[in-house]
């Protein structure tokens, strides 16, 4: 399998590099990694970011509704910077931390690592299941059917999923598709 790097559109790569300039946006409680960094902060790993929503999820109905880049700070990944497309260009959303951040990169290393033993082509993507809380790094082949396509969950992943396996697009979606809907836990409730 060969990874096709997907190139942001200009306007992805200017609303991530301003905000990373924006005290404003630094404000962020996510961006606290990013006040006092050791070196300079470089977006890197550019993926387009789809959702995907309904009882029935079918990789054909994702919509892309953004750009996800991963902020480094020297060869450390700091944060992630979220833009969305509207209809003037991009704009920058926010940032993020936590566990998705080294799930992430560790996905990405994996989807390496298939890269070596596969002649297929691929492009990482980000792909999101809002009703589930869950979020895959897609390896989709631009000339081949959805359905051969790859997901890898990030951690953390439902229920009945286990994060890092690369699944068969065909073999997850029904599984999504039946695990109970995610709600977020507030604090203090039962």
């Amino acid at each position: 399998m060969t990874l096709q790097t997907p190139q942001p559109p200009p306007s992805a790569l200017r609303a991530v590099l301003a905000a990373l300039d924006s005290e404003d946006a630094l404000r962020q409680p996510a961006a606290a990694a990013l006040r006092h960094p050791a070196g300079p902060l470089l977006p890197a790993h550019p993926l387009a970011v789809h959702v995907l929503d309904g009882p029935r999820p079918e990789l054909t109905a994702a919509r892309r509704t953004g750009w996800r880049f991963l902020i480094k700070d020297g060869s450390e990944v700091a944060a992630a910077a979220e833009v969305v497309q509207g209809a003037e260009g991009h704009t920058f959303s926010h940032f993020t931390a936590g566990p998705y951040l080294d799930s992430t990169v560790r996905a990405l290393r994996q989807a390496w690592q298939l890269a070596q033993t596969s002649r297929a082509r691929r492009q990482p993507r980000l792909l999101t299941f809002p009703g589930q809380y869950a979020t895959a790094l897609w390896l989709h082949g631009p000339d081949a059917d959805a359905a051969s396509d790859l997901l890898i969950p990030l951690a953390p992943a439902p229920l009945g999923v286990t994060a890092h396996r690369a699944y068969p697009a065909a073999d997850l979606l029904p599984v999504l598709a039946r695990a109970p809907l995610g709600r977020p836990l507030l604090l203090g409730s039962s």
